[in-house]
């Protein structure tokens, strides 16, 4: 096998592998001699089928496996003889001319093919001690804590029968059969029956709950509303329906007192325990916003302090997953890119620079945790499994197994843990100043901050 290198440009290199047709001949021979041994051919002893009879039977389908054997080996050659870091998986090209490879498959002829590649950019990591970043903190207030608990007791109340010819106001809940129609017909998901509607919630579409004001129990009322523009069907959305509603029962809350009691109906043994509990749960709510917060800006700031070439194909398909996800957003969303105040071209090269950082910060991470060896251990990799399974209630043991049965799903837990840990590696190195600042302004531009965890691909 001989292995000319043909090109050498920035990131890309190309060579030029060939397989003279004596060592075709030699990789084929040995292959078949091997196969001699265990196939069973009628008329023949085992072991005694003649080369030249094997051959005729299985000789292409044994030559298709010593061209990949040959492929596979050339990669491993060039990688290791040229210490490359790919960036991607190699990409082989036979020769154009199908005559030659006839000949080459026939051990006529020599094997001629070009594998090309793209390899990691090399980059010296830089200094951080210039890098101060603001870390926004909140504590929860008792104003914050007592809103939470009355949330909690407004979700978890009782509702009763306010009795004949009571009116529904806002608060209640009115149970009502429906049937929904688009100039006069009838449509899929439009008809329902013992529906409780809980009015003032905003549940239903926009303008439904509050034309049920007023309503009594026994009463049939027309309400119209217009799906909004953005509704989960597109068959539906920005449609003008008109729904016949049969009211057949108004409710009324019952009053819920946060109390004792009220505690130990969360399993609580007092009323300050489950204020502790509600509060430890909404401070890592908290604490979780000021972690994106902080880590969107150690990410801007080493995007500053890094510019190096970036292998085409990574960005390549980079752009491609995140292209895909906005227009799959704006189909679902059934919107356009004029809708959005932008066109597909200004889109396509605004998210092509998120692309270009995700892949320039991915880099730069892995760089800093292979320099600062960086592990994941199998228990932090299962912690993260059963993290996982618990989003899926009812399906736990599926999702557990298919973990079990897939190791290389159950491999790409590790990714997100190695970044986390890395980020902590830097913000240790860092100048970090904390600020603390109130509930709202740590949740403003809550959009742009959690898109800090999708920063480095």
């Amino acid at each position: 096998m001989q292995v000319t290198e043909t090109r050498s440009e920035g990131l890309r290199r190309e060579f030029k592998v060939t397989l003279p047709a004596t060592e075709l001949e030699q990789r084929l021979t040995s292959e078949l001699s091997t196969l001699k041994d265990r196939v069973r051919i009628n008329g023949f002893r085992p072991g005694k089928v003649p080369l030249a009879h094997l051959r005729r039977l299985y000789g292409r389908s044994v030559m298709a496996d010593v061209v990949q054997n040959a492929v596979n080996e050339a990669n491993r050659k060039i990688i290791q003889d040229n210490n490359l870091k790919l960036a991607l998986e190699p990409k082989v090209d036979m020769a154009s001319d199908q005559a030659e490879v006839e000949k080459a498959l026939d051990a006529k002829g020599d094997l001629d093919f070009t594998v090309a590649v793209e390899v990691l950019p090399t980059f010296e990591l830089a200094d951080l001690s210039d890098v101060t970043l603001k870390k926004v903190v909140a504590p929860v207030t008792d104003e914050e804590l007592d809103t939470a608990l009355q949330r909690m007791a407004a979700q978890n109340r009782s509702f009763s029968d306010k009795g004949e010819g009571a009116e529904a106001a806002n608060g209640d809940r009115v149970v009502v059969d429906f049937v929904g129609r688009i100039d006069g017909e009838a449509f899929q998901g439009g008809t329902a029956n013992d529906i409780t509607v809980e009015l003032g919630s905003g549940s239903f579409i926009p303008g439904f709950e509050e034309q049920l004001v007023g309503a009594k129990a026994g009463e049939t009322r027309t309400v119209n509303v217009t799906f909004p523009e953005n509704y989960g069907s597109a068959e539906l959305a920005g449609k003008a329906a008109e729904f016949e509603v049969n009211v057949k029962e108004v409710q009324a809350p019952g009053e819920v007192t946060v109390d004792e009691e009220f505690a130990k109906a969360f399993g609580m043994e007092s009323l300050e325990k489950l204020r502790d509990a509600v509060r430890s749960a909404i401070q890592r709510d908290f604490d979780a916003q000021s972690r994106r917060k902080v880590k969107k800006e150690l990410l801007d700031a080493l995007d500053k302090k890094y510019s190096f070439e970036l292998p085409v194909g990574l960005v390549e398909q980079e752009f491609a997953a995140v292209w895909s996800q906005v227009e799959a957003d704006l189909k679902n969303n059934n919107r356009t890119f004029a809708d959005e105040g932008t066109t597909e071209e200004e889109a396509r090269a605004e998210y092509r620079r998120i692309a270009e950082r995700r892949v320039r910060l991915g880099l730069v991470l892995a760089q800093v945790g292979s320099s600062a060896d960086i592990q994941v251990t199998d228990e932090e990799v299962d912690r993260a499994l059963v993290e996982r399974v618990r989003q899926y209630p009812g399906q736990e043991r599926q999702v557990w197994e298919y973990f079990q049965k897939n190791p290389a799903a159950k491999a790409e837990l590790r990714a997100p843990i190695l970044e986390e840990k890395t980020v902590d590696h830097l913000l240790e190195r860092v100048n970090v100043v904390e600020e603390q600042v109130s509930r709202e302004e740590l949740f403003r531009d809550e959009d742009e901050t959690k898109a800090a965890d999708n920063a480095a691909a």
